[in-house]
């Protein structure tokens, strides 16, 4: 991996086509075009159709497949290979025995692995073309203040983007929750002081407001529809929950035609791992709805205790667009959102040049003052 100065760009190839659907016409493998319902070949512009899945995403409960994980019932066997420095795993092309890391561009280690995991039931198809993708990302890392030069070089020259579709989970339930808080009813309650005004003590009466606190209990119940948890540790979550808000009614049935040239991560938080993880954001939402059924003026909640009736839930596949860069021995990592085209990531910032806008700002500041005091007569 070739490396000028302290930053240098990670190379990072698009994902390899494994020859799933090879052209009828010339033999090369067909990919995925994005935002159309075809699979095409790059080297002749060949074009097959994919036919439209009307078929309900399977739901699977999730009791009983949490069950059944251990004796290897509703999961298929896939070959990986995996990243030596963060750990992602993805599904293996057989016609590439090693390559950089989409994510931290990493070395992948060539030997591969039977991986057990439950299926993909549905995904989002990518609708952000690759060439789109670059100039979003360019457009962001060229916004940014106190960046490298690199990075600003980057951003006026084309860089290399790769394909992923992440792994989540989608969790629905049923909630009835008990609670015990207090409700707040305010008050005014008037408060004498003496002030000085005009040379006189004066004393003056002002309100404030105050809180009475009583303990109340009640239920409050609510329906969960697709709550989306990330089945990947790779990307840092605070760029994740950044990348907007996904638009679930456009999942389509799982279709390995989506997948043509894409890379295929693997998850690596289970489904009762991901259900803890949705318990947490459920919690939220359930705690407010006590506050508001709890009314008055102000509300605490102490407690809430959460029975959950039927869960089911679904393996998705989300698409992205990522690129990783080093810079002074470390990667940050840059995705487009491969549905609505949001870019986040993470950003490094030049010593040098927050050290020369610190300079300026002083010598600005001095200047200032001098010229604040000549007018002063100082």
């Amino acid at each position: 991996m070739a490396s000028t100065g302290p930053w240098s760009k990670v190379s990072t190839p698009h994902a390899s086509v494994e020859t799933r659907f090879p052209c009828h016409q010339c033999g090369a493998g067909l990919t995925y075009a994005p935002g159309t319902d075809v699979i095409r070949c790059g080297h002749c512009g060949t074009e097959n159709r994919i036919e439209r899945d009307t078929t309900p995403i399977e739901e699977l409960d999730f009791r009983s497949v949490v069950a059944s994980l251990g004796r290897g019932e509703a999961v298929e066997t896939k070959r990986t290979i995996q990243c030596e420095s963060c750990a992602a795993e993805f599904t293996f092309d057989p016609h590439v025995h090693a390559e950089d890391c989409p994510y931290c561009g990493g070395a992948i280690v060539a030997e591969v692995e039977n991986h057990a995991a439950l299926k993909p039931r549905g995904l989002v198809p990518f609708q952000i073309t690759g060439k789109d993708a670059q100039n979003r990302l360019k457009g962001w890392l060229g916004s940014l203040w106190f960046a490298p030069s690199g990075l600003k070089k980057y951003a006026r020259e084309d860089g290399a983007l790769s394909g992923i579709y992440v792994p989540y989970w989608t969790f629905d339930a049923d909630t009835r929750s008990d609670y015990y808080g207090e409700r707040g009813t305010a008050y005014r309650v008037p408060r004498t002081f003496v002030s000085r005004i005009q040379g006189k003590m004066v004393r003056q009466t002002q309100y404030v407001v105050e809180i009475r606190w009583r303990p109340v209990r009640g239920t409050v119940a609510r329906f969960f529809d697709d709550v989306l948890v990330l089945a990947s540790r790779t990307l840092p979550d605070h760029v994740v929950e950044r990348l907007g808000t996904w638009r679930l009614e456009a999942l389509v049935p799982y279709r390995e035609d989506y997948i043509s040239g894409f890379r295929s991560e693997t998850y690596q938080i289970d489904p009762k791992d991901g259900f803890a993880n949705a318990k947490q954001i459920m919690d939220r939402v359930i705690r407010a709805d006590a506050a508001r059924d709890i009314g008055g003026d102000a509300q605490r909640v102490h407690q809430v205790d959460t029975r959950f009736g039927e869960i089911r839930f679904k393996h998705i596949l989300l698409p992205l667009w990522t690129a990783a860069y080093r810079y002074k021995g470390k990667v940050y990592r840059f995705v487009v959102n491969g549905q609505t085209g949001e870019v986040q990531g993470e950003r490094p910032y030049s010593p040098w040049k927050i050290a020369i806008a610190v300079i300026i700002a002083l010598a600005i500041a001095a200047v200032v003052a001098y010229f604040y005091a000549e007018n002063q007569g100082y």
